[in-house]
């Protein structure tokens, strides 16, 4: 575009923007409306994904040490299982520990049993083990209970190694199953609102286009080339995406400093949290997005007015 045409066009986008101000009011607020739904989508999202992430995080396995086992033995295991590569951390829970544990549980079933005990301790040692990937969870049990070494030191005997490795299998894998479900679901909702905001924007433009026909004809009878007309509308689209865009980051920001405190003060019992980073990459795209579309938009909606 030669700058001549472009000075025209940002001339001629401003004159129709506030001439027409209804009509582009219209289009600002369809983009607007369109960006801040799929900006607050995106941020719900990673709200969603912070929440399930910390519940991952809680998934631990449980192996449980024979009283005989030499201490010798239980702490070359536990340096071992610290070499691999899916374990975070291991922590040694002495049976002192797991009674201590126990008797917190708070249930009157716990206290009745801690009574008919009489003070000895049946419960036994186990390493509590963390892992970098939760979802590995399942092969990471099952190394553990083919190990030579731990077989050795099994609760019960080499023969009960899969009732001394526990992680609660059935919740787990129910669990990561609807993680996978909801993370799947962010991402096509996601697609699915861009592309309904970009049908609603791109009708909202050639609408206005279409009340601008007559102009366009004109332009076209005394010789006017197809980007020399092009020009302001498309330039008109893009000043509406990016103030809608503007729009959207100033009602997202709003929600972030307003209305984001209060849930996290209401649901303290989530941990929940969004980064900054993640605002700013989100803003960046809202405005690129919407001045994509915008700019599409009015190049596909005027396509009908352009044909030889």
């Amino acid at each position: 575009m030669a700058p001549s045409n472009f000075t025209y066009s940002i001339r001629e986008a401003n004159k129709h923007f506030f001439r027409n101000w209804t009509t582009s009011f219209g289009a600002v607020i369809t983009i607007f409306l369109s960006l801040f739904i799929i900006g607050l989508f995106i941020v719900g999202s990673a709200l969603v994904n912070s929440v399930i992430g910390n519940v991952e995080d809680q998934v631990t396995i449980n192996a449980y040490i024979d009283d005989s086992a030499s201490d010798s033995d239980v702490e070359a295991f536990k340096s071992e299982l610290e070499t691999w590569d899916n374990v975070k951390s291991v922590k040694l829970k002495s049976k002192d520990e797991a009674l201590k544990g126990y008797k917190e549980s708070g249930s009157d079933q716990a206290d009745a049993s801690i009574a008919a005990l009489d003070g000895e301790n049946p419960l036994p040692r186990s390493y509590t083990i963390e892992m970098n990937e939760p979802s590995q969870v399942a092969s990471t049990a099952e190394k553990i209970k083919s190990n030579d070494d731990f077989l050795k030191i099994v609760d019960g005997g080499s023969d009960k190694a899969d009732e001394s490795v526990q992680y609660g299998s059935e919740v787990v894998g129910r669990l990561f199953q609807v993680t996978n479900y909801i993370r799947i679901a962010a991402v096509v909702l996601v697609a699915l609102l861009t592309f309904v905001a970009f049908i609603f924007m791109n009708n909202t433009i050639r609408l206005s286009i279409t009340a601008r026909r007559r102009e366009i004809a004109i332009m076209r009878l005394v010789g006017a080339s197809n980007g020399f007309i092009r020009g302001p509308f498309i330039t008109e689209g893009v000043m509406q995406a990016a103030l809608g865009s503007v729009l959207a980051i100033g009602a997202l920001e709003l929600v972030r400093n307003l209305l984001m405190p209060k849930v996290q003060a209401s649901l303290q019992f989530l941990p929940m949290g969004v980064p900054m980073e993640l605002y700013l990459v989100t803003y960046g795209a809202l405005v690129l997005v919407g001045v994509v579309i915008g700019l599409f938009g009015s190049a596909i909606a005027m396509r009908r007015y352009l044909k030889v």
